[in-house]
């Protein structure tokens, strides 16, 4: 399937299949999305780096564009670039693991991505980008997709471990990194090293490749 998405034309066909889908209403697996589908991503034939995170949440889902949100803010802001880059096809492709905002939980958070989206669509996004040089795996959804069996037990181990990642021989390489939420704020202040040694390594590698 990879073969037949691959192309301008190819990835261009993809996207609007993608913006038609229904599958998490018509054949979800357990509940249906609570709302009318929404697919936010940013598909490219030129860009090298993949942002690959969890899902849209609230903001995301009205505005209809990916991080318009404070997460985004902090995710441009760890990348070293600004939005003119960030929202450049030509230069990141942006593709959660939940196309659509899956809704809220029982407590107003945020619902884990649906799992159709990955199923039905995820192989054959990254076969459709083979230019793809980079991908920031963000959360344990991504981390699991992108990983496998080499993720570790916990996110924290994981991103630990990143520097063995960029070192693998992958293609694309993979960085594991937490959610930029500021509700990690605890996180990164109990894990030092992540502004310290990864995000430095993380901007020269983006400069080089935007």
């Amino acid at each position: 399937m990879g073969t037949a998405d691959s192309g301008e034309n190819g990835l261009k066909g993809l996207a609007t299949e993608i913006s038609a889908c229904r599958i998490c209403l018509e054949q979800p697996k357990g509940q249906p999305l609570p709302h009318e589908p929404r697919p936010v991503i940013q598909l490219s034939s030129a860009a090298r780096i993949c942002i690959c995170g969890q899902a849209p949440g609230t903001r995301v889902h009205k505005s209809g564009r990916p991080f318009t949100d404070p997460s985004g803010d902090r995710l441009r802001d760890w990348m070293g670039i600004g939005p003119e880059v960030f929202y450049d096809p030509d230069k990141v492709a942006i593709v959660p693991m939940g196309l659509c905002f899956p809704g809220l939980d029982h407590k107003g958070g945020d619902l884990p991505p649906r799992p159709e989206c990955r199923a039905k669509w995820h192989d054959r996004i990254f076969a459709a980008m083979p230019q793809i040089e980079l991908v920031l795996v963000i959360g344990q959804y991504a981390q699991a997709y992108h990983l496998g069996g080499d993720r570790k037990r916990t996110l924290t181990e994981t991103v630990k471990e990143w520097q063995t990642y960029l070192d693998a021989k992958r293609t694309p390489m993979v960085l594991p990194m937490p959610h930029p939420s500021w509700r990690n704020n605890a996180w990164i202040r109990k894990n030092p090293w992540f502004e310290a040694e990864l995000l430095p390594v993380l901007r020269n590698k983006i400069a080089r490749l935007v």
